[in-house]
């Protein structure tokens, strides 16, 4: 009975993971550039040391010294790993939006912490005319920061990152390409990371064909109703684990019961 009760007991637990990362994409659906999670599941096997054993047996007719091997499969999760297909393009019409058309790209931000990561590309000047990301973060040019000087009455940004202030060239914007984007972590506010166990080793985006778009600003790549239908999935996948749970309990306990039972 205890294994049932085990099997009731991981299901759910993996089924409350899965839920967790269901819960955060459809909270994020609305976020700029934010790429969905997905688990990955894999089957483990329950062997026995006997399942190994190779009997000695001493002719054709002879009883077998141990049980058939039994070898029973339990779901787990394997990886979690970041989906980075590319989300839909939205008009702003803001000339400080920007976004990225390629995959494996990315704008580099300067941080407190050091430089990140990021596809949000719905930027903003500060008053000293720093092109920012909206926590505050100094977005980086192949030269550095990018300063939008005084005065400056139209900004334009080419499809390779040119930015021009009133038709002058100021900086380029960086785009940056990694060589396994799934060695990337979020870190929050749609940030990502090396993993501190990952060698990445970055690249020139706008050579793989990367390019940007001004005036729009990349939709989040979670579709809501898969989703949700997801969702509803792992519920009634919890609700059964539980069933199983409940089941063994009550087995156990009218086991329980008859052979503690007195008799005579």
């Amino acid at each position: 009975m205890q294994a049932g009760m085990f099997s009731g007991l991981f299901g759910a637990l993996t089924t409350e993971h899965r839920m967790n990362f269901i819960a955060n994409n459809l909270a994020n659906a609305s976020t700029r550039g934010y790429k969905r999670d997905v688990l990955a599941f894999k089957d483990t096997m329950i062997t026995y040391a006997f399942d190994e054993i190779r009997e000695p047996l001493l002719h054709l007719r002879s009883d077998p010294l141990f049980p058939e091997p039994k070898n029973a499969a339990r779901p787990r999760v394997a990886v979690s790993r970041i989906d980075f297909a590319q989300g839909s393009l939205q008009y702003s019409g803001n000339d400080l939006d920007v976004a990225i058309t390629g995959e494996n790209a990315f704008f580099r931000v300067n941080t407190p912490t050091g430089p990140y990561l990021t596809r949000n590309g719905a930027f903003v000047v500060n008053g000293d005319g720093v092109l920012m990301t909206p926590q505050g973060y100094q977005v980086q040019g192949l030269g550095g920061n990018i300063v939008i000087p005084p005065g400056t009455r139209h900004v334009q940004i080419s499809r390779d990152g040119q930015v021009l202030a009133d038709n002058a060239v100021i900086e380029q914007i960086a785009l940056v390409s990694v060589d396994n984007p799934q060695n990337l972590e979020k870190m929050g506010n749609n940030l990502y990371r090396p993993r501190p166990t990952a060698q990445v080793e970055e690249g020139d985006a706008y050579l793989l064909g990367a390019r940007l778009e001004q005036g729009f600003t990349e939709a989040a790549n979670v579709e809501v109703v898969p989703e949700m239908v997801n969702m509803i999935e792992v519920h009634r996948q919890f609700e059964a684990y539980q069933k199983v749970m409940q089941t063994s309990d009550t087995l156990d306990r009218a086991a329980t019961e008859k052979v503690g039972r007195r008799i005579g």
